[in-house]
Formats: C-alpha cells, structure tokens, sequence
C-alpha cells in the first residue's frame, strides 16, 4: 500500500487537516522555504500533530548538532536531507540520532539516480534556482528499473497521482504545492487526495 506524506505544515490549521486525513507522514521545513517553520513553531504543532502520524525534518545543508537538537526534542520522527549533504553526514545522523534518514536526489537524468546509506530515497524534480518544492513533475520513465523502498516528490497532484502510483509504484507519494490554495495548506484538498489514494490502494 502506498504511503503518503504531506509536506510543508506550517500553521495548526493544517495540523488539523492531517490529524483529519491521517497520511503516514508530516513534512517540517527547516530550510529557507516559503514553509519554513523555526525550532519553537515546529514543537508546538507537532504536540498538536496525531501521534500516529510521523513527523518528518527537511533539511538543506543545516549543520548536524541542530538536527540531533530537533531528533532528541522528539520533534521529528525521521530526517530528510535535501541538499548537498554526503554519506559521511547520512551515517553520522544515522548514529547520532537512532531516525531513520531520507536522502534526496533531484532527478533530471539517469546519472543523478544514486545508491546511498540512507534507510530511502526520495526522488524529487531538478530545479537549477532552488533545492525542491518546485511545483513540477519530472519524466518518471527514468525510475524504470529502480528498485527498493522510495518516496516520490515534484509537482504531484489529484490530476496525476493515480498515474504516478500505477507507473512508478513508490514506497510513499510527497505532496505539498498540489494540496495548496494559493499557498496555503487547503483542508479539503489534503482529505481529497488522502481518500483518493487510499481508494487506488484497494
């Protein structure tokens, strides 16, 4: 069955739309992001955040003992990296912390599909001005092949998600731009999608 996370919660109200829909996972952005969220603001929503919804950090080169800071809080449940960082940061996360990690690739070719340590891969569209939340989908057809647990991310949507599940068959679909209303976590559109999803897993 198909995972879902929805990404980028930054106000209570949308803490109330997934304590709502009950995806799998929670995205806080830590890194410079119109979604960005701070140490304090993250803490209080995740008290508010459904205890059976894991709580994921997302992280663009931010320096390790802030990450464990946040992991040994209890704020976040798992650890994405979506930089520059390289395995030697991955393992040390890895031991320090005890989270699982997830390592993004931001796919515009064949070559830019790398193992890693990470416990999953998240594949995520190339944008040369920024580090993901783009908006935009990118050509599945270079996942052909990939194998073991991943999370896809970049531009999905109502309109697309039931494609990119039948074709690409990831561990977990990334949601954030396509469940907004002009900018902003939109309650009906994460419970849409959410049940939308869950109907294709049946």
């Amino acid at each position: 069955m198909t995972k879902i996370k929805i990404c980028g919660l930054s106000r209570l109200a949308d803490i109330a739309a997934v304590n709502a829909a009950r995806p799998d996972y929670i995205g806080f952005v830590f890194a410079k992001s119109k979604r960005q969220v701070n140490f304090e603001t993250a803490r209080a929503l995740k008290q508010a955040l459904d205890p059976g919804i894991a709580a994921v950090g997302v992280f663009v080169n931010h320096p390790v003992a802030e990450i464990s800071a946040l992991a040994g809080a209890g704020i976040i449940d798992l650890i994405q990296l979506h930089g520059d960082e390289d395995e030697a940061t991955v393992r040390l996360l890895q031991a320090q912390t005890g989270l699982p990690v997830i390592r993004a690739f931001r796919i515009k070719s064949p070559a830019d599909i790398k193992e890693t340590t990470a416990d999953y891969r998240l594949f995520d569209t190339y944008d040369p001005n920024q580090y993901g939340g783009s908006g935009a989908a990118f050509n599945w057809d270079l996942l052909a092949g990939v194998s073991g647990d991943f999370f896809l991310a970049g531009g999905l949507n109502k309109d697309n998600i039931a494609t990119a599940i039948q074709q690409v068959r990831p561990y977990c679909v990334d949601l954030s731009s396509g469940v907004e209303t002009a900018g902003v976590k939109d309650r009906d559109k994460i419970i849409e999608i959410v049940e939308m999803i869950r109907t294709i897993n049946r």
